[in-house]
This record gives structure tokens, C-alpha cells and sequence, in this order.
């Protein structure tokens, strides 16, 4: 074959990642680059798409020259994404403002005005998914109200892959998986709703073309070629949501399969071939054709052990450089050696807000129980728990919407870690598989690439050639006894301190 790999590129909250792949799904190289989440205010949080841009370049000349890969080996490029930007762009391609990203909260009272006058009934029914500030429509609208002189300018909104995908080929696209961040898309048929439109205030003129992830919108410009040290003339896919790539490639393909998510964010997405919503949860499109994914979408994840080690690991990253062992191992060392259930130290994970299923802007994180025994081992291991509290949480809700769940895959850097995977065993009484943890969502652009330039034949072949299964973690009963009551603590807990939370 003589252009043998894929390139995928995955935009993530903290930093983006690039990874090369063979046809059989092994990385030949990969590489990071970083940039900053703003919080000019409480409740904001934004970033700058031209910064994604710079650190995508800079990781694509870092991962080829790392792999002694050349440019003109790459058949094809697919990128994901996270969710619910909003990046305005005027004719020229110029971003107006930063993008309040998911976790951003501050259009809180739009929503509460919009569910009001047009009925969150009458938005559910066309979106499928409850009108919420972290989602695109109030950011859109948050910008008619407050940036006067930025408003008139726009010319399109695009999602986080959509962006990267415009840089790569000057194409304007939004594709179907992202969809869901707009509540004037209509979910049961994946098109735009120009009478939800009208209702909600956003002009259809905004809103790019929907295509589907696996389409070839464009090959890489002479221009991005040079920034980017790709090929000029090589492929790109449209790629799709962060979370629905991951899920493709943690090898969630077929109805009832379950992701497993242990990035920045927490959660789950499970793959439905029927449309079944829940105002508790989130519904997109999967980036497989013909699929619906009901996810459960935390704030809290592997972004809560991220905090807790830069804010209390001094310690374990100075024996870092004297043992060579890192920090958040030795972290996951001290939380191990604490019995389930943490001895009555219970945490609720609510680090930025929280969305499904309680969807509190307001919420916030909290450890209960604490006393003279509670060590450093115990905060750890009850942050661990109470990410896993969490997704028990949205997975009781996704079966009360009639969506049950059997096994999870698990995917994103907490799957790295054994114990953290067994606790979500024991919490949620559901086997976890673990794929190629690391490379899930990369993986998952890299098979829309894959798709979308007939490198596989389609989805069945692209997930038996890579998806490899490298660890099984089964619930232990006694564990997920006493789980049972510490998660009716963690349910309690929320329900008496919710009132107390309110700003």
C-alpha cells in the first residue's frame, strides 16, 4: 500500500493529540500539544480555536518527524473533537471571539427564559436533549446579547473538528455527531429545523451544511501544508464529537454496546439503533451511520485526579524524580491500600457544575465524612469512587429511558489505571473491557479517515483489524454491596445540599 496510514487528531479539553495508525490499529507515532482554558469570570470557560490550530500543527510535524513519517504515507485525515463550541467565524475565516466550551455555564438564564416562552417540551421534542447553558444554542445567543459589536460579523458557527477540518481545507461543514449541541437540530431525522430555529432566534445562515463524519469534505490546502507539514492534496474526513470517536474506537459499533468514558470528562455513550431520549441524558449521533448514542456526560472524570494531583501531590512528584515512578501512580498506590467504601468518606464530583442527570450549573464538588483517620490514600480513592457514583447515576437513568446496559468499554487515561476500573466494576455491576485505552478517540477519527477513503471496506472490518481487547475487570459482589450504600449516601447527599449550592 503505498500510502499505509491514517492520521487522526483529537481536540480535547486541555490539549490535543495526534497519532499515526497502520490498517491493523497500531500507533507508529504519536504526539501532544498543549494550550489554556480561560475563566475571565465564575461559571465562564473558553478557549481559543487559533490556539487549537497552532497546537495541532506543531503536534502533526512533531508526530510525523518522531515516526520518520513521511507526509505523502498518510491516505487520509479524520478528526474528533469536544463538544458544544461555539466558534464564530466571519467570510474571511477569522475567529471573532474565544469559544465558551462545555463546561461554561453563563448563559444559565437564557435557557431558563427560552424553556419558559417556547416550552422545554417544545425543544425536547424537536432536539432530544433539554435545554442547558453548557450546550452551542445559548452560547450562540448569549453572543446576540452581549457582544453587539462581534454578532453582526458572524458568518457561521462551527464545532471544535469542524474548525481544524476548515483550517486543513478552507471547507465550511458541520457533521452529524455534533448536531446535538444545537437544539434547532431535529435529532429523529438529522437536519436542521428552520421553525426551531426561528423560535429559538438563531439565523439558518449560521448554521454549515450537516454531512456525515466518514465524508471527504476536502484535501489540505497549499497554505495548511505549510503550517502543518502534512501533504498538500491529502484527504480530510469531517470527523466527529470526541466522545462518539472514542466510542467507535473502543469498537462500539452494534445496538447495546457501551462506551466507557475516563477522559478529561466522565460518563458513557450507549449505541442505539432507535431514537429513545431522556431529558436526563444526552442524545447525539454516533458516527457510525444508522446509530443513535445515549450518553451520560460528566464534569467530573479523569480531570478530577488531574486536580487532586496538582493541588496535593507535592510530595509524590518529588519522589518522582528520585524514584522515577509517577506521581498518579503512587497516588493510585496509597488509594489502594484504603478498604471500598473509603470508610464513610463519600465524594461528590461536581468540580465545574454538573450536568447529566442533574444538570446544576450551581452543583459542587464535596467530601463528606472526614475525621482524624482520613488520610491522603483515602481523599484519593474517594475521588475515584465518586467518579464511579456518577456513572452509576447516568447509567441507572439511561435504563429507566429503556436503555439497559450489559458490559462497558472503557476508554480515556483513567482506563490506564487497574484499581480506578475495578471500582467502576464493583460501583456499577457491569463488566469493563478495556481496549487500547489511550488511543480510543484517536483511534476513531483515524477509522472515519479510514472509511471515508475506501482504506476499509467499512466499520465491521476498520474495528476487527484494530480494537484489541487488553484487560477484562469483572464486579466483585461483596464490593458492589457495600457500593449499593454508599451510593444511596451519595444520592442523599446531593438532594440535602442542592438548595444549600444555589449561588
Amino acid at each position: 500500500m503505498d500510502k499505509p496510514y491514517l492520521l487522526g487528531i483529537d481536540i480535547g479539553t486541555s490539549a490535543c493529540k495526534v497519532a499515526v495508525f497502520d490498517r491493523e490499529g497500531q500507533v507508529m507515532a504519536s504526539g501532544s500539544g498543549d494550550y489554556p482554558v480561560y475563566y475571565p469570570k465564575e461559571g465562564w470557560a473558553e478557549q481559543d480555536p487559533e490556539e487549537w490550530w497552532t497546537a495541532v500543527c506543531g503536534a502533526i510535524q512533531k508526530t510525523l518527524h518522531k515516526g520518520g513519517i513521511s507526509p505523502e504515507q498518510i491516505a487520509g485525515v479524520g478528526i474528533d473533537g469536544q463538544s458544544w463550541s461555539a466558534i464564530a467565524i466571519d467570510q474571511e475565516g477569522k475567529v471573532l471571539t474565544n469559544t465558551p466550551i462545555w463546561m461554561d455555564t453563563r448563559a444559565q438564564s437564557i435557557c431558563d427564559r427560552l424553556n419558559e416562552e417556547i416550552g422545554a417540551d417544545e425543544i425536547f421534542k424537536v432536539s432530544g436533549n433539554s435545554l442547558q447553558p453548557s450546550y452551542t444554542t445559548a452560547k450562540i445567543l448569549w453572543y446576540k446579547e452581549n457582544l453587539p459589536e462581534i454578532y453582526p460579523k458572524i458568518y457561521k458557527i462551527l464545532q471544535s473538528n469542524s474548525y481544524i477540518a476548515f483550517k486543513l481545507t478552507g471547507a465550511v461543514t458541520q457533521e452529524l455527531s455534533q448536531g446535538y449541541g444545537l437544539h434547532c437540530f431535529n435529532m429523529r431525522e438529522g437536519r436542521w429545523d428552520g421553525e426551531m430555529c426561528r423560535k429559538l432566534g438563531i439565523p439558518m445562515e449560521f448554521l454549515p451544511e450537516i454531512v456525515s463524519c466518514d465524508t471527504v469534505v476536502g484535501t489540505v490546502t497549499e497554505k495548511a501544508a505549510a503550517e502543518s507539514g502534512l501533504l498538500a492534496g491529502t484527504p480530510v474526513v469531517a470527523g466527529g464529537l470526541d466522545a462518539a470517536c472514542g466510542t467507535l474506537g473502543a469498537g462500539v459499533i452494534h445496538p447495546g454496546e457501551t462506551q466507557e468514558q475516563g477522559g478529561q470528562a466522565g460518563g458513557m455513550s450507549i449505541c442505539m439503533d432507535t431514537y429513545q431520549a431522556d431529558p436526563r441524558l444526552i442524545l447525539g449521533f454516533h458516527v457510525v451511520p444508522g446509530q443513535w448514542l445515549l450518553q451520560g456526560g460528566t464534569t467530573g472524570g479523569g480531570g478530577v485526579m488531574r486536580w487532586f494531583e496538582r493541588e496535593f501531590a507535592g510530595y509524590e512528584r518529588e519522589m518522582e524524580k528520585k524514584t522515577g515512578q509517577s506521581s498518579l501512580d503512587q497516588l493510585n498506590e496509597i488509594a489502594g491500600e484504603v478498604a471500598p467504601g473509603c470508610d464513610g468518606l463519600v465524594f461528590l464530583p461536581y468540580m465545574a457544575g454538573e450536568r447529566s442527570p442533574i444538570w446544576n450549573p450551581d452543583a459542587k464538588g464535596v467530601f463528606y465524612g472526614l475525621d482524624f483517620s482520613k488520610t491522603k490514600g483515602h481523599m484519593v480513592r474517594a475521588c475515584m469512587e465518586g467518579v464511579a457514583l456518577s456513572l452509576r447515576h447516568n447509567l441507572e437513568a439511561a435504563k429507566e429511558a429503556g436503555a439497559e446496559v450489559e458490559v462497558l468499554r472503557a476508554m480515556g487515561g483513567s482506563a490506564n489505571s487497574i484499581l480506578w476500573t475495578q471500582i467502576k466494576a464493583d460501583i456499577t455491576g457491569k463488566p469493563i473491557l478495556v481496549p487500547s485505552s489511550d488511543t480510543a478517540t484517536t483511534l476513531g477519527a483515524a477509522i472515519l479517515a479510514g472509511v471515508g477513503v475506501g482504506f476499509y471496506k467499512d466499520y465491521e472490518e476498520a474495528v476487527s483489524l484494530t480494537v484489541k481487547e487488553t484487560r477484562r475487570h469483572m464486579p466483585n459482589e461483596e464490593n458492589k454491596k457495600i457500593y449499593d450504600q454508599v451510593y444511596a449516601t451519595y444520592l442523599k447527599l446531593y438532594e440535602h445540599l442542592k438548595d444549600m449550592m444555589k449561588k
